[in-house]
């Protein structure tokens, strides 16, 4: 029988007490967690509740030391119930063109990807990853050949937040000229597999007293989990985007295994059927252009008839090459005509920069530092 660890908890020795880790608390489990705790009174929990939000998500603050308007022997019964650990960096690359990536290590053994990509969205976004591996498999995608470990915690998925926000030097939350206005589910692993994690992670991140990002300005990216669409909606009124990159069953079978489960017309209705849905809140397509697989105009064309009527705009990707992958990236005059088809049409289509391919930090590269060679390694081997 397999044993499911909890990691969002501090590591401890086996005599000592287990630490709730407070980041991964949403507001009401927070104060449920204080009084629970007997630390404050249920009358006080409220408040006192109010008051490390904003130090823990408002100012980033690591320690219970810190916070100067609790009182000294509340902060002492803190520490003696709770922590605020952040997770280990094991590695921090920074691309050419200054995208980072860190290796987060949440426990051994357990390790995922997080990118920040600048100039995207309205000042940069955070590439977030939701599971430690994926079972999805799509061919054309690194991530996808590491097996599925586990799910991320709520804690550790807010905690990658903090980590690009400390690197970034982004406490206490601003109000204008942030470096990280946008957070994209596009990292390890399917979101709506870790639905419930994810839902709770987007409160914490959007709640207006602590990180402050919009709901409007998350992107929640799935390869189509059918059933999980109309409740992702209903939970967190996020964006929604589509790892789509084919318009038939039998090449999305291939690409996007997952689409044997949930074919197309299965998908494309409970798109029609998410909530919100409008010309104000778009869905994006993702569409990774593989040479001679799906860069037709014929490819194209389909594409306009599979969306008509959806509020959507679509997303071109370069595919980005790892090391092992079968596919290649379509010429970029092939990008170019297929992309004007689709504004003919009138979608919006943009082609995606790539970004942090020297780092593997590109979009289908992750892959977590624990299944791959290291990137010291890597890198001697493509310098020879």
């Amino acid at each position: 029988m397999g044993v499911t660890l909890d990691l969002s908890r501090a590591p401890q020795a086996p005599s000592a007490p287990v630490l709730v880790n407070l980041v991964g608390l949403t507001r009401a489990e927070l104060v449920q967690a204080l009084i629970d705790a007997e630390v404050v009174r249920p009358d006080k929990a409220k408040m006192r509740a109010t008051q490390l939000w904003r130090w823990i998500h408002h100012y980033g603050v690591t320690d219970f030391a810190s916070m100067t308007d609790v009182a000294k022997e509340t902060r002492a019964a803190l520490v003696e119930k709770f922590t605020l650990a952040r997770p280990e960096v094991v590695e921090r690359q920074v691309s050419r063109d200054g995208t980072r990536k860190w290796l987060i290590r949440m426990a051994p053994g357990i390790e995922v990807e997080t990118v920040y990509i600048p100039d995207v969205g309205r000042a940069g976004a955070l590439c977030v990853s939701s599971q430690v591996g994926c079972t999805l498999n799509c061919t054309f995608c690194h991530t996808g050949t590491q097996a599925l470990v586990r799910n991320l915690t709520t804690a550790e998925i807010v905690a990658q937040v903090q980590v690009a926000r400390d690197d970034l030097g982004e406490w206490p939350s601003p109000k204008e000229d942030r470096r990280l206005s946008n957070i994209v589910f596009m990292g390890m692993g399917e979101p709506l597999y870790n639905l419930d994690n994810v839902a709770a992670a987007i409160d914490i991140i959007a709640d207006n007293e602590g990180i402050a990002i919009s709901r409007r300005r998350i992107t929640v990216s799935t390869s189509g989990v059918v059933p999980e669409l109309t409740p992702l909606g209903e939970k967190t009124q996020t964006m929604l985007a589509i790892s789509l990159h084919a318009t038939n069953d039998e090449l999305r079978d291939k690409l996007v295994p997952l689409n044997k489960k949930y074919p197309i017309e299965e998908l494309m209705a409970a798109i029609r059927a998410y909530p919100g849905l409008s010309n104000a809140k778009r869905v994006t397509f993702e569409y990774v252009m593989l040479k001679g697989v799906n860069d037709s105009p014929a490819e194209a064309k389909a594409l306009v008839k599979l969306l008509k009527g959806v509020p959507a705009k679509i997303n071109l990707i370069p595919f980005n090459p790892w090391p092992g992958s079968e596919y290649q990236c379509s010429d970029w005059k092939t990008i170019e005509a297929f992309a004007a088809i689709l504004n003919r049409a009138g979608y919006a289509s943009p082609i995606r920069t790539p970004r942090g391919r020297d780092i593997l930090a590109a979009c289908g590269q992750l892959k977590s530092e624990s299944e791959k060679m290291r990137a010291s390694e890597r890198r001697r081997i493509e310098a020879e």
